[in-house]
C-alpha cells in the first residue's frame, strides 16, 4: 500500500534493543494492509486525532511510515522482529512532529498486525537519557549501590559495592541488612530502614566496619549510607535503596586534624620542660604510634642557649618522656632521665644532625646502626617492632630534642601522613619546649636577682622578737615583687616595712630591690613614716615616667608599702600605708585586731598626702605585716574570708612567732600560690625604765658640767664607769653645740640598750655639720671629736625641735638588758 504523502522525508532509524516506552505513550494497532485498528488514549494526546476518526485509517496518513518495505525488511530479518526508528508525526492541526516510534509483530506469520508506540523525539531522549544514568551509576559509578526488599533483604548490589565490601554480590544477595554492618549497629540499622520504608523520609547515617579480608589495613572503614525509599507509578513500596560511600579518608584527614587540634590545647599547657615532652608522647600514643620516647638536647634542659644544629660532639640527649600502650614500657631500653647514647649512623642522631625527620616504614634489623646496637636491636626483635619513625623538636631554626615513633601492635607501616601529622605535632612541641626554656631561664635570672635583694638575715634588735615567710608564686607566675625588711633605727626604736611591686618577672624584681634601698636610705635619715612613704611615691612616679616617658600615666610598675616605727621606750608605733592591707594585730586578752590605719593611695600616683598614725602598742601583743597575696590565696579569692582565716591563725599570740608563721602559711595558702606572698610577724620588747634616764637641762653653759655629772653617776649605776670617759666628752660636746647654736629647753637621756645611747635634744631645727677645722680655728671640733669616739651619731627630727644622738659600743663583759 502506497503512502499517501510522497513528498515526505525519509524516516531514519534502524533495529533497536532495549528501548522501553512509558504507558502514556501513544499505542496504535495496525493491520497488515497498514489501516489502523486500535487507537489509545496517548494516540490522541499525541496526534489530536479522537479514535474513531483514526480507525480504519491508513497508519501513513499520521506518520511517515514506508510499510511495505519495512515490512518487507522485517520479513527477511526473521519474523517476530520489531524495530525502532525516528518518523515524522503530522497531527491534526496541521503541524509537524518528529516522533521515536517502536515497531513490533503481533505473531509470527507474514498476515499479523503490527503495534506502533510513538513518543515525541525530546521525550524519547529525554528518557534514553535517564536510562544512561542509571545504568552508568549501577555499573560504573564508584558510589556503591545496593538495593533492599521490603523484607530488607539484599536483592541488588552493583559492582563497586561488591569490591568496597570485598565479598561477591552472590553471597551478598538475600542477606538481612543487618548482616552487612557490625553486630552492635544492626538493631538501629533495622529501626532505622523501618524508618525510611514507612515514611518516605530519606536518611544519612555513618557506620564503620572491619575493612575487606584484601585490605591490609587494620583500621575500620567508615562508610556513609545514605537510604531512601523505592516506589512504582502507582505508590507501592518496592523497598529500600541504599548510596554507599567509603569516607575512611575523609575521616583519617579529620582525625588528624582533630588530634592537631588537641595537642594545640594539651602541649604547653605549663610553661615546663619535662611536662610539655610527656604531653608531647601523651598526644602521640595511641594515636599515632605504639610507642613514643621524647629525648631533649642537655643544653636546653640547662636553660642554655643550644646550637642551631646539634654535631655529634654537642647532641647530648637526655630521656625526659617516653609513653607507652603497656605500662611495663617494653620497648624502652634507657630510663627516664638518663643520657641516651645513639650511635652515628642511627635516624636519631642523623635526625638531630640534619635537622630533618627519618623514616622507616619497614624496620630492617641487618641495617649497620642496628648491627653496632645490639641492645636496642635485641629489643626491636623481642618486642617485634616493624615501623619506625624519628622527628625532629625543632623551632625557630633551633633543634632542641628528638621524639622517636614506633610500631608493634599496630600492624600498618608509618607512611607519608604519619610523618607529616608527627612532624607536625612535633613542631609545636618545639615551640613550647622553647617557650619553657626561654621562662626557665629568665625565672631563674630572677629568682637569683630576687634571693640578691631580699634579706638574707634580719638584724635582731631588742626591741622586738621577729618571724617572717616570703613564698615566691609557683612557675606560671613567676618571681614577683614582695619585699620585707627589719631597720635598726636611732634611739632604740625599729623599722618594719613591707611591700609589694604589681607584676612579675625580671622588671618586678628590679623594682622591688630598688624600693627596698630606697627605704633604707630614708630609714637611715630618721624620716617619719608619712614623710618616707611621700619620697617613695615620688621614686615610684618617675621610675614610671622613665618607663612610658610620660609623668601622667600612672601605674605602669605601682606598688604598695606600709611602713611602721616601733618605739620600745614609749610603747608606740607610727604607721604609714600606700595602698597596702592593714596590718593586725593579736592581744593576749581579746579579739585579733585590724588596726584602722588611713589606706593612703598605691605609690606613684602622686598629688594625695599620707597619714601616719600614732598607736599604742601593749606588751606581750603580736603585730602582723604582710602583703595581698596573703589574704587572696586561697581558690575563692574572698577577701573577707582571708581576712578570717588570717585573724584564726593569730589568735593565742603567746605561742612562738615560728609557730604562728607556720599557721598562717598552712591555713591561707595553697600548696602553689598564684601571688608572691610575703609576711613579717614582731612581738614588741619594750624596755625597762630602769634602762632609760633623762634630765631637763637649763639653757646655759652651766649645764654642760651637769650633763656630765649625769652621765657619769647613770653610767656607774649601771656599772658601765669604763665608758665614763668617752661618754661625759660626747655629751658635753651635744649639750655645748645645742645651748651655743640652739634654743631651748635641752634635754639628755641616756639608754642601756644592746649599745650605749646618749641623745641632746633642742627646740631647732637646723642640723649641725661635720667639718674639718682648720689649725687657727678656735672652735667647730666637737662634732669631729664625736664621730672618733662614738660608734655612730646622726640627728632626727621631731615636732619640737631635734634630736643629736651618738652611740657607744658596750663592753664585751657587759650583757644587754634584754638578753
Amino acid at each position: 500500500m502506497g503512502s499517501p504523502h510522497a513528498d515526505r522525508p525519509q524516516a531514519s532509524g534502524g533495529e533497536t534493543e532495549g528501548y522501553r516506552f512509558d504507558i502514556t505513550d501513544a499505542a496504535i494497532v495496525v493491520d497488515p494492509e497498514g489501516l489502523v485498528e486500535h487507537w489509545s488514549d496517548g494516540a490522541e494526546t499525541l496526534f489530536g486525532y479522537a479514535a474513531p476518526d483514526a480507525v480504519a485509517q491508513p497508519v501513513t496518513k499520521f506518520l511517515d511510515i514506508p510499510w511495505v518495505e519495512r515490512w518487507e525488511a522485517a520479513g527477511r530479518n526473521g519474523a517476530g522482529r520489531g524495530w525502532t526508528a525516528t518518523f515524522t508525526a503530522y497531527r491534526h492541526d496541521g503541524s509537524r512532529l518528529q516522533v521515536r516510534t517502536q515497531l513490533t509483530p503481533l505473531g509470527l506469520d507474514r498476515g499479523a498486525s503490527w503495534l506502533v508506540v510513538a513518543t515525541d523525539y525530546a521525550t524519547a531522549q529525554a528518557r534514553e537519557r535517564e536510562h544512561a544514568i542509571l545504568r552508568g551509576l549501577f555499573t560504573e559509578s564508584p558510589f556503591g549501590l545496593a538495593v533492599v526488599d521490603p523484607q530488607l533483604r539484599l536483592t541488588m548490589i552493583n559492582p563497586a559495592l561488591e569490591r568496597m565490601e570485598g565479598v561477591p554480590a552472590r553471597l551478598q544477595l538475600g542477606r538481612p541488612l543487618a548482616d552487612t554492618v557490625p553486630e552492635e549497629a544492626g538493631p538501629v540499622t533495622e529501626a532505622r530502614a523501618l524508618e525510611v520504608l514507612e515514611t518516605g523520609e530519606p536518611q544519612v547515617a555513618v557506620s564503620h566496619v572491619d575493612p575487606p579480608a584484601t585490605s591490609s589495613s587494620h583500621l575500620p572503614h567508615v562508610r556513609s549510607r545514605s537510604s531512601f525509599r523505592l516506589q512504582d507509578l502507582t505508590g507501592h513500596t518496592l523497598g529500600m535503596g541504599q548510596a554507599v560511600l567509603d569516607v575512611t579518608s575523609y575521616y583519617q584527614v579529620r582525625r588528624h586534624l582533630t588530634l592537631i587540634s588537641e595537642a594545640g590545647i594539651r602541649i604547653g599547657s605549663t610553661l615546663d620542660l619535662e611536662r610539655t615532652a610527656e604531653e608531647l608522647a601523651e598526644v602521640l600514643v595511641p594515636q599515632v604510634a605504639d610507642f613514643v620516647a621524647v629525648d631533649l638536647s642537655a643544653a636546653v634542659l640547662h636553660g642554655h642557649e643550644p646550637d642551631p644544629v646539634l654535631t655529634a660532639g654537642s647532641a647530648e640527649l637526655i630521656r625526659r618522656a617516653q609513653q607507652s600502650i603497656r605500662k611495663d614500657l617494653p620497648e624502652s631500653v634507657v630510663p627516664l632521665g638518663a643520657p641516651v647514647n645513639y650511635s652515628a649512623t642511627s635516624p636519631q642522631q642523623r635526625c638531630v644532625t640534619t635537622g630533618r625527620p627519618v623514616l622507616d616504614p619497614t624496620v630492617d634489623l641487618s641495617t649497620p646502626w642496628l648491627a653496632q646496637d645490639a641492645v636496642r636491636s635485641d629489643k626491636l626483635r623481642e618486642v617485634g617492632i616493624h615501623s619506625h619513625l624519628v622527628v625532629p623538636l625543632r623551632a625557630r631554626g633551633v633543634t632542641m630534642g628528638v621524639a622517636t615513633l614506633v610500631r608493634w601492635k599496630n600492624p600498618e607501616a608509618f607512611d607519608a601522613d604519619d610523618l607529616l601529622l608527627a612532624e607536625e605535632l612535633a613542631a609545636h612541641a618545639a615551640v613550647c619546649v622553647d617557650n619553657a626554656r626561654r621562662f626557665g631561664r629568665e625565672h631563674r635570672a630572677a629568682l637569683s636577682l630576687q634571693r640578691h635583694l631580699l634579706p638574707k638575715d634580719l638584724p635582731a634588735p631588742t626591741g622586738v622578737d621577729v618571724a617572717y615567710r616570703y613564698l615566691p608564686a609557683d612557675t606560671h607566675a613567676g618571681v614577683g615583687g614582695d619585699w620585707f625588711d627589719v631597720l635598726p633605727l636611732s634611739g632604740a626604736r625599729i623599722g618594719l616595712v613591707v611591700g609589694d611591686v604589681v607584676g612579675h618577672g625580671m622588671n618586678a624584681a628590679a623594682t622591688m630591690g630598688r624600693l627596698r634601698t630606697a627605704v633604707q636610705t630614708l630609714a637611715a635619715l630618721d624620716m617619719p613614716p608619712d614623710e618616707l612613704v611621700s619620697h617613695l611615691d615620688d621614686l615610684v612616679a618617675h621610675l614610671d615616667e622613665a618607663e612610658t616617658g610620660d609623668r601622667h600615666i600612672p601605674g605602669v610598675i605601682g606598688a604598695t608599702c606600709l611602713y611602721c616605727v616601733y618605739d620600745p621606750i614609749s610603747r608606740t608605733a607610727d604607721i604609714t600605708r600606700a595602698g597596702h592591707p592593714p596590718p593586725a594585730i593579736a592581744h593576749p586578752d581579746k579579739a585579733v585586731e585590724f588596726l584602722d590605719i588611713p589606706a593612703g593611695p598605691p605609690l606613684g600616683l602622686g598629688g594625695l598626702p599620707f597619714e601616719c598614725t600614732h598607736l599604742e602598742i601593749p606588751d606581750d601583743s603580736v603585730l602582723a605585716f604582710y602583703t595581698d597575696g596573703l589574704i587572696t590565696a586561697s581558690s575563692d579569692r574572698d577577701i573577707d574570708v582571708g581576712f578570717t582565716r588570717l585573724a584564726f591563725a593569730l589568735a593565742y599570740p603567746d605561742r612562738p612567732l615560728e609557730e604562728i608563721c607556720e599557721v598562717m602559711e598552712r591555713l591561707l595558702l595553697p600548696d602553689r600560690p598564684r601571688d608572691d606572698v610575703a609576711f613579717l610577724v614582731a612581738r614588741p620588747r619594750s624596755i625597762d625604765e630602769e634602762n632609760v634616764a633623762s634630765w631637763h637641762l637649763p639653757c646655759e653653759l652651766t649645764a654642760v658640767g651637769q650633763a656630765r655629772s649625769f652621765t657619769a653617776e647613770q653610767l656607774a649605776a649601771w656599772d658601765l664607769e669604763d665608758l665614763a670617759f668617752t661618754a661625759e666628752l660626747i655629751v658635753s660636746e651635744l649639750v655645748t653645740n645645742a645651748i651655743r647654736h640652739a634654743s631651748g629647753p635641752v634635754d639628755l637621756r641616756l639608754i642601756r640598750d644592746v649599745n650605749l645611747i646618749l641623745e641632746v635634744s633642742d627646740g631647732s631645727n637646723t642640723s649641725p655639720h661635720l667639718r674639718q677645722a682648720q689649725a687657727d680655728d678656735e672652735g667647730g671640733r666637737g662634732l669631729f671629736l664625736v664621730a672618733q669616739y662614738a660608734q655612730g651619731w646622726g640627728t632626727r627630727y621631731t615636732s619640737e625641735g631635734k634630736t643629736i644622738w651618738a652611740e657607744q659600743l658596750l663592753p664585751t663583759e657587759a650583757t644587754s638588758p634584754q638578753a
